[in-house]
């Protein structure tokens, strides 16, 4: 997995905000930080503790109390929240304000189980629309410029989340939404926006989709991609910047915690997401003991809100894998390495870890494939077997994509030191993301 975390010039030439367009926090020295954060801190503990029953027996069951919490170190002392928290108190019982005061409700898809429902108040989706206008901001986007906005709206965050910040920005949304690829193309073409938002793997449908239409996706208006909810590889950010001509910078969220925005990559530096550490509390942890680990070393992310008065959450365990890294664009606001893989992402092919973000990497080095691929898990007795499904590329022959199979297996034997079999398909055969791609196809027990 690519650990790079090298500065990285502007593709199309937008520049960073300069120090006034700031926001007055992110100008904020560590210290001042700390001590905002440790307020912050303090409240919300409090909050949570008085407010959501399942917080006041988890914090009776640890002996803590929030008037334990004198430093930020203390926060070790508090116990986890898990998704199934979360759901064990389905749908209102993490709310920590009488539902009159309740703005809006956002849940996930609940594929996996009982959905996840988060609410926020009128203040909630203020501080969220700024979190969304700062991210926005680092990624070189200004006010008066149009975004054309590609997340799903309704009960994902992602769509509305993104459409107050624009908002709030005072940039131009154009409220697109996922789906209909020949449409978006359509839009793109006719109202000329600046920006657009949406899944990495999605962008790159919209880009074939030009393609397919006769569109050099280099020359549209496009300058700069605001790309989140799935892992993608700095490989991939390549790829897409080549192909359109623009920035490619990772803003990072998820629903739990608020939803997108909870950080964001810096155009100066692309180089990881900055945490908005006044808002949100960072941590990493051990994936097997859940014992905190120091910056710069690998663990799973946990984060704790700072100002969020609907739906507070405490140490929630993300699932995602990086570290922090001290910061960069904003000094005093740490950074997290790109995600690339998730707890619950990973895959055990006969007895060897691997994440679908891995695969993507080899891929991505072999120029005669293209990025649409999946990959398919099978048993045959008691040996799991993967196969990798890959499109070749459109204007090269079947032999020579053939022989490009033979390389991405060898590779990928050298990576994980097991052999998979890779399948070569036509162009346009594959599923197109319009949305968060699913690459993981699991056939085992069927």
């Amino acid at each position: 997995m690519s650990t790079t975390t090298t500065s990285r010039a502007s593709v199309s030439g937008l520049t960073p905000p300069t120090p006034e367009e700031l926001d007055p926090e992110e100008r904020m020295s560590r210290a001042e930080l700390e001590a905002l954060q440790l307020e912050r801190l303090q409240h919300t503990v409090r909050h949570a503790y008085e407010n959501v029953p399942l917080y006041t027996t988890k914090f009776d069951d640890a002996g803590v109390h929030p008037s334990d919490i004198r430093s930020l170190d203390d926060i070790a002392k508090l116990p986890f929240t898990t998704k199934e928290d979360l759901r064990q108190t389905y749908p209102f019982g993490m709310f920590a304000v009488p539902m009159q005061r309740v703005a809006r409700i956002h849940a996930s898809s609940g594929t996996t189980g009982r959905p996840t429902v988060v609410g926020y108040t009128k203040g909630d989706l203020d501080h969220w629309a700024t979190l969304i206008a700062r991210s926005l901001r680092a990624s070189g986007i200004r006010p008066g410029m149009k975004v054309h906005n590609a997340y799903g709206y309704g009960l994902f965050t992602g769509g509305l989340g993104a459409h107050g910040g624009i908002e709030k920005l005072g940039a131009t949304v154009i409220p697109m939404s996922g789906g209909q690829t020949a449409r978006q193309v359509q839009l793109i073409r006719d109202f000329e926006p600046d920006a657009i938002l949406c899944t990495p793997s999605y962008l790159l449908t919209i880009a074939d989709a030009m393609v397919d239409a006769g569109i050099d996706p280099r020359s549209t208006s496009l300058k700069v991609g605001v790309l989140g909810a799935e892992p993608w590889t700095n490989e991939m950010r390549h790829e897409l910047e080549h192909r359109l001509g623009i920035d490619a910078l990772d803003i990072y969220g998820l629903s739990e915690v608020m939803g997108p925005g909870v950080g964001n990559e810096c155009i100066e530096t692309k180089d990881g997401p900055h945490i908005w550490e006044d808002h949100f509390l960072p941590e990493i942890v051990d994936g097997d003991t859940l014992e905190r680990v120091p910056d710069g070393t690998m663990g799973e992310l946990v984060f704790t809100s700072l100002t969020k008065e609907a739906f507070p959450v405490i140490r929630y365990r993300t699932r995602d894998l990086t570290r922090l890294l001290p910061g960069t664009a904003r000094p005093a606001m740490r950074r997290i390495e790109k995600i690339t893989g998730r707890n619950d992402d990973m895959i055990i092919l006969r007895g060897v870890n691997l994440f679908p973000t891995q695969i993507e990497e080899l891929v991505l080095g072999i120029e005669q494939l293209t990025p649409h691929f999946i990959l398919e898990l099978t048993r045959t007795g008691t040996m799991d077997e993967m196969t990798v499904r890959i499109e070749r590329h459109p204007d090269l022959s079947v032999a020579t994509c053939e022989a490009a199979t033979v390389v991405l297996a060898e590779r990928i034997k050298q990576f994980i030191g097991s052999s998979v079999a890779v399948k070569l398909e036509e162009p346009g055969t594959l599923p197109r993301s319009e949305g968060k791609y699913k690459r993981v196809y699991d056939l085992r027990n069927q």
